[in-house]
């Protein structure tokens, strides 16, 4: 079955963070990841608002698993950290 990455972002430093997104793209794309939804308009209707939303479809949970392991988005990630506050979740989804 696929998987979703579903991140909910609030950037507190863009440059870092522009940084990440540049390398975080080929490091998801190499573990079958691609782009479905990646900052767009949104309606928040329950929880917290982050005003950036990225979602990644995966061919499994474990590809998705495996690719925030990986060096390469760890490499991407470090430029994250410190420039955003996140949520991130993988979650299966029913195809």
């Amino acid at each position: 079955m696929g998987a979703l990455w579903i991140a909910h972002v609030t950037v507190t430093d863009v440059e870092a963070y522009g940084k990440y997104a540049e390398l975080a793209g080929p490091a998801i794309a190499k573990h079958g990841g691609e782009f479905v939804a990646r900052g767009g308009r949104f309606v928040q209707l329950e929880g917290k608002e982050r005003p950036r939303n990225v979602v990644a479809r995966f061919p499994s949970v474990e590809a998705a698993v495996a690719c925030y392991n990986s060096a390469e988005y760890q490499a991407a990630l470090d430029f994250a950290r410190g420039a955003s506050e996140r949520e991130l979740m993988v979650v299966e989804t029913s195809d």
